[in-house]
């Protein structure tokens, strides 16, 4: 199912909070573009073209691939956008012909895929589109454990996750205001740890590299509440 179809695609940008912030963009394609080394990236769930777009822009060569017509209907709406080819499809098992140095999964768009199967079959997927040396990056929050967790909160926009620790299914309820009146979208996740990714990315052949807790490589402590982690294909 398409979540973010019509009207989430068109208020995405404007509801991404500090995820929009150009500091934050600007870390984020830095770390990338080292990892690429002057190869090509994949970005799985490109959305937008958040970080596609300002990619692409450094040189690195991008293909995108994601479910939503109208999310990748906005990317191509920006500056450089049109040029960045997209396959429509769903990312964990999409295969788009050609290899590349890096592949990534921003934001927690790991946990779209609602399953552990889908979640293995994405790393399955990645491993044979990498090549030699190549590196999967995930950027992903560490599950709170908390069943109600408020996650954002403003005048106009307020976030819920929901989430139950015996089957990892998290929830995320986004009550947004619109021309006055209060809208409900809410949205499935599978909630996943570190560990269990690094056994699925053992599963496709790759080995952790390197995992901190944020983009400018701070360090990952029992304390973090996210983490970026890099795997390599040998």
């Amino acid at each position: 199912m398409d979540y973010f179809a019509g009207q989430v695609a068109e208020r995405y940008d404007a509801t991404l909070g500090d995820r929009g912030d150009p500091v934050v963009v600007g870390a984020t394609v830095d770390f990338l573009v080292e990892l690429a080394r002057e190869g090509a990236a994949l970005e799985l769930g490109i959305g937008t073209g958040r970080i596609a777009v300002p990619l692409a822009a450094q040189g690195v060569r991008v293909h995108g691939i994601d479910l939503s017509p109208d999310m990748v209907a906005q990317l191509r709406a920006k500056p450089g956008g049109g040029e960045i080819p997209v396959t429509i499809g769903d990312f964990s098992s999409t295969r788009v012909g050609e290899t590349f140095s890096l592949a990534y999964l921003v934001f927690n768009t790991i946990n779209n895929l609602t399953t552990q199967d889908a979640q293995v079959v994405c790393f399955e997927s990645v491993a044979s589109q990498l090549e030699p040396g190549g590196c999967f990056v995930i950027e992903v929050g560490v599950p709170s454990g908390e069943p109600l967790r408020v996650f954002a909160l403003s005048e106009t926009h307020v976030g819920v996750d929901e989430y139950d620790a015996a089957t990892q299914r998290l929830v995320s309820h986004h009550f947004s205001l619109v021309d006055g009146l209060w809208e409900r979208l809410s949205i499935p996740f599978r909630s996943v740890s570190p560990s269990e990714l690094d056994l699925m990315a053992r599963l496709a052949g790759m080995r952790l590299r390197e995992r901190w807790s944020g983009w400018t490589r701070e360090p990952f402590t029992a304390e973090s509440r996210r983490h970026v982690s890099v795997w390599e294909k040998p």
